[in-house]
């Protein structure tokens, strides 16, 4: 199905908080793919980093004057049961993948590239779900075709990796999230991070009386210090972790805990942790499991600007764009020393990475007893992140990949 594009500020609104001269950068570049086609596939129209990107990735493409698309594929529970299998193994963790499965995935795809509008001068795919599509390609065989992985895809379970690269190999290129993802493969390979949009729901700037107002809607006092985290539901985001990490912290400071989060259509695994997380938490009036809609933004905005310290304590990530959402508003963030938070968190000077739940305690008792020291970082963060990690620049590298795979 053709997703439609969210409505959102224009390209002259983020002068105001992209670097100097990064919106001109937009416009040259443009002007050298004018007439070019693209179109963008993933699993999910909501829910996870991917489909915000590209809620607010499409209009500015547009406004720019590139004709640009976006697809979802469509799959029946299998598909995602198997998907999912394959995110966990590409991450390293063993999995049942059964002949069943595969087919599933075969069969889904082969409908898929039947119904989906294709026809592009370039067909970005993104991760796994949607990777066989490159099947269909015989179609239009002057397009290019490339793969993005969001994922950690650094030390996979090799039978899920084989089978997947027998797909990937047939690209003309793929794109990695940082260099340790990436594979040996017989194809160009491309570095680009993720992004945020600064002038979204999620990001923008909030009154503190609309922040006030939204919490009391989450029925979250703000008598006290809040320690967040936002997430999906996922054993890899260790919201288990979060919970003894806070019940450290609670020997010395009196402090809230919000884990919030929902879920995508495409994980089928989620209400399980949550429901674990809930059993866990359950008897504690001071932590607070949210479970929000994929439409949220405005609620995890204000939860990110009341917050006091930001967990994002992953043991697996793709990159885990939650970092710089917090990092923006500008708050110091513990996260896990692995995917892409190595490269949003400065140790030290925009929050620190930490390797365990004793370790996540320690920093954040030093974070609530040193205010000054958190707000330093909180402010370092907000500018590493208008440098590296805003839409604007992602706009950039997708003109790039453009200009470069294209005629």
């Amino acid at each position: 199905m053709i997703v439609p594009a969210q409505r959102g500020p224009t390209l002259a609104d983020y002068e105001r908080v992209a670097p100097p001269g990064q919106v001109d950068l937009l416009r040259r570049l443009a002007s050298k793919v004018q007439g070019r086609s693209m179109v963008h596939v993933n699993s999910t129209r909501w829910g996870g980093g991917v489909a915000e990107m590209l809620h607010r990735l499409l209009p500015l493409m547009r406004e720019l004057g590139v004709g640009v698309r976006w697809e979802v594929i469509e799959g029946d529970e299998s598909f995602y049961a198997t998907t999912k299998s394959f995110h966990n193994a590409l991450q390293g963790t063993e999995q049942i993948v059964t002949d069943q499965m595969l087919e599933a995935y075969r069969v889904a795809n082969r409908r898929n590239s039947e119904s989906l509008d294709l026809d592009a001068d370039l067909v970005l795919i993104h991760d796994p779900q949607p990777a066989a599509l490159v099947l269909a390609r015989s179609r239009r065989p002057q397009s290019s075709w490339v793969w993005r992985c969001h994922i950690d895809a650094s030390r996979p379970v090799r039978r899920v990796w084989s089978f997947l690269r027998e797909y990937v190999v047939k690209y003309d290129a793929a794109i990695f999230s940082l260099p340790t993802f990436a594979q040996r493969l017989p194809i160009p390979q491309f570095l680009v991070y993720p992004a945020i949009d600064p002038l979204d729901e999620k990001n923008r700037e909030l009154p503190d009386d609309q922040i006030e107002g939204v919490l009391h809607r989450l029925s979250v006092p703000r008598d006290k210090p809040i320690l967040l985290q936002v997430s999906r539901y996922d054993r890899f985001k260790d919201p288990i972790g979060v919970v003894n990490a806070y019940k450290l912290v609670k020997r010395h400071h009196d402090v809230r805990l919000v884990l919030a989060g929902g879920g995508a259509s495409d994980d089928p695994e989620g209400a399980k942790v949550l429901s674990e997380v809930q059993a866990y938490s359950s008897g504690d009036p001071d932590i607070h499991v949210l479970v929000l809609p994929n439409t949220a933004h405005l609620e995890i905005n204000a939860l990110q600007r009341a917050a006091t310290v930001v967990f994002q304590k992953s043991t697996k990530e793709g990159f885990g764009l939650t970092v710089a959402e917090a990092l923006w508003k500008g708050k110091p963030v513990i996260g896990g020393a692995v995917g892409g938070i190595v490269k949003q968190i400065v140790q030290g000077v925009t929050g620190y990475l930490v390797s365990s739940v004793e370790g996540a305690a320690f920093r954040c008792r030093e974070l609530l007893s040193d205010p000054e020291r958190a707000s330093r970082m909180g402010e370092a963060g907000r500018e590493f992140v208008r440098h590296r990690f805003l839409v604007t620049r992602l706009v950039a590298d997708d003109l790039a990949l453009i200009a470069a795979l294209t005629k």
